[in-house]
């Protein structure tokens, strides 16, 4: 099993090099798109755009990241998948002969195992969600041929993205191709999965804070379980450390469990918003209501969520930095649902009042 596996590896390292030695040319386009996929862009951007233009879509956004962030995250603890920037270094299969040079990027040195890819998983599951969105938007009053050439097109759009997204993570060495592979087909997954789960829609708070601590003390309780019997999930931080050709490239916000903490502080973050006064206030059964309050909302939730998002967490105190991101991953959704939709529907009423 091991030699399949290292020659598997030793055949995609193949396909990495040959991307770098033949496409450096969009080196920067490859790195943009790594950052792009990232899932916290799922939260501070298109999440608020979607829950004002559609709430239905912006909630299964949530839930279909959190969820299947979670779910990688114990995959790759339990597939214990390699990352090619170390494997080649650490690899005895090349024996006497030099293993291939491949080169980093600031985006490579990702420190959690690599199977199956959570760029890939991410961007999968969320495009789908809003692919699936925007086609039945398309479809309504249109006719079967034009529905035809517009569900085309929109898939074709939807695969572009996740080409580009596989090749970005292989070419900057952050993971090799079955990896990426297997990360776009479990986001398809778990995206057609929640198309058929209508309760998230009417979830109430409980629901949110009873998911969120099964979420955390699963993924806990796994982890301290197998340390109990010397198996350390976090092996991949010494390869991390080690084989990064540059330390800054490592980042503490690509571990596990910060990923786990900012996860959970968005869900739990949405359940206090939908259940908040504010939101029943201003946007329950407004979703329906006029463009100007829509493109207030999203417009005030972007720029409030970005400067909000600017101020950086110290990361010298490791248990502070959770905390800290959680509080701040609980503000994302308290913003964009509850807090600004109440503010611009009190400024509209006053302006009213004054035309009044």
């Amino acid at each position: 099993m091991e030699l399949a596996m290292d020659t598997l590896h030793a055949t995609e390292i193949n396909i990495i090099k040959y991307l770098q030695d033949n496409f450096m040319s969009f080196q920067d386009w490859f790195v943009f798109v790594s950052f792009a996929a990232d899932l916290r862009n799922t939260f501070f951007f298109f999440f608020p755009i979607w829950f004002h233009l559609c709430e239905s879509v912006g909630i299964k956004l949530i839930w279909v990241a959190v969820i299947g962030d979670w779910l990688n995250l114990v995959f790759k603890w339990i597939l214990f998948g390699q990352r090619p920037y170390w494997w080649v270094h650490e690899t005895s299969f090349y024996g006497n002969f030099s293993a291939p040079v491949i080169q980093q990027f600031p985006v490579t040195c990702e420190t959690g195992p690599g199977s199956p890819s959570g760029h890939a998983m991410g961007s999968s599951s969320v495009y789908y969600v809003m692919a699936c969105a925007v086609f039945s938007l398309l479809i309504q009053n249109q006719t079967h041929f034009k529905s035809r050439c517009q569900r085309w097109i929109l898939w074709a759009v939807f695969w572009g993205v996740q080409i580009n997204v596989c090749l970005s993570r292989v070419f900057v060495a952050a993971h090799f191709p079955h990896q990426v592979i297997a990360g776009v087909i479990s986001g398809i997954l778990v995206a057609e999965i929640f198309n058929h789960v209508q309760s998230i829609y009417k979830a109430s708070l409980r629901t949110y804070i009873y998911t969120t601590c099964f979420l955390f003390f699963f993924a806990l309780g796994f982890y301290l379980i197998l340390k109990a019997v010397d198996v350390d999930l976090l092996w991949t931080m010494e390869k991390a450390k080690r084989w990064c050709a540059k330390p800054e490239w490592i980042h503490i916000e690509t571990t596990p469990f910060a990923g786990l903490i900012r996860n959970l502080g968005i869900f739990l973050g949405l359940g206090l918003a939908l259940n908040s006064q504010m939101y029943k206030e201003s946007c329950q059964g407004k979703q329906g209501g006029v463009v100007t309050f829509r493109l207030s909302c999203i417009m005030s939730s972007l720029l409030i969520i970005h400067i909000f998002d600017s101020f950086e967490i110290p990361t010298q105190e490791e248990s502070l930095y959770y905390f800290l991101s959680f509080c701040k991953s609980i503000a994302v959704p308290l913003t964009a649902v509850s807090l600004v939709p109440y503010s611009v529907s009190q400024v509209l009423k006053y302006q009213d009042k004054k035309m009044v």
